[in-house]
Parts: structure tokens; C-alpha cells; sequence
């Protein structure tokens, strides 16, 4: 008979013990990340702003459907994930605007060889002439 109540209040306490670990894994969800999910949006509209959508388009579009999967994690109160896509996007933005900026610096190169070539034309034309 004592061994039964023993039993009895061990399987209690492991009861109890189980529900409170459960609501506690219920209360404790992560919040929402608000943080990298307003990193992403702002590193999307940076590249915008440096015309990514002209340099690198398939980047800039891959940050922004990651962007939208975060939205749609966080609505679905999977914050993990959504932390996850929401920083994926951040990195892909960044990528665009940096191979933005690549492009625009291999423009101006171009733009200043072919600056420099026509000037060595003018100079060698007037040497010519004298």
C-alpha cells in the first residue's frame, strides 16, 4: 500500500511537472523578427535606390521573395524561419547592390578608356599636323 501512494504522487509530480513544461514551451515562442525583417526591407530599398533592379534584377527579386516568405512565416508564427528568410533576403539585397556598384564602376572604366584613347587620338592627330 505505500508503494502505491509513493507511485501514485511520483506520477503526479512527473504529471504536473510535463504540463508546466508544456505551457511553458507554449508562452516562451519566440517574438517576431521585427528587427531582421526591417534589416531585409531596408537593404531591398538601398539596392532600389542604387537602380539594382537594372544591374542585378534576378537578385534583387530573389531578396524580395525571401522577404515576402518571412511575412508569410511570421503569419504563420513560425519566428524561426521567418528570422531565417528575413536574413537571407538582407544577404541577397546586399548582393545586389553590391554587384550594382560593380557594374557601375566597370561602366566608368569603359567610359574613362575610351576618354583617355580619343585623347591619345587628339594628341598624336595635332602631332601630326605640326
Amino acid at each position: 500500500m505505500f508503494e502505491t501512494k509513493r507511485h501514485r504522487r511520483l506520477l503526479a509530480f512527473v504529471a504536473c511537472t510535463g504540463t508546466m513544461l508544456l505551457f511553458a514551451a507554449c508562452v516562451s515562442a519566440p517574438p517576431a523578427p521585427t528587427t531582421s525583417l526591417n534589416e531585409a526591407s531596408l537593404a531591398i530599398k538601398a539596392a532600389e535606390r542604387d537602380d539594382a533592379s537594372h544591374y542585378a534584377a534576378a537578385e534583387l527579386d530573389e531578396a524580395r521573395q525571401k522577404l515576402i516568405k518571412a511575412d508569410a512565416a511570421v503569419v504563420a508564427n513560425q519566428m524561426t524561419l521567418a528570422e531565417r528568410y528575413a536574413d537571407e533576403s538582407t544577404v541577397t539585397a546586399k548582393l545586389a547592390a553590391a554587384r550594382t556598384e560593380a557594374a557601375k564602376a566597370a561602366a566608368i572604366n569603359e567610359e574613362m578608356s575610351r576618354g583617355a584613347e580619343a585623347l591619345l587620338e587628339e594628341m598624336q592627330r595635332a602631332g601630326d599636323k605640326e
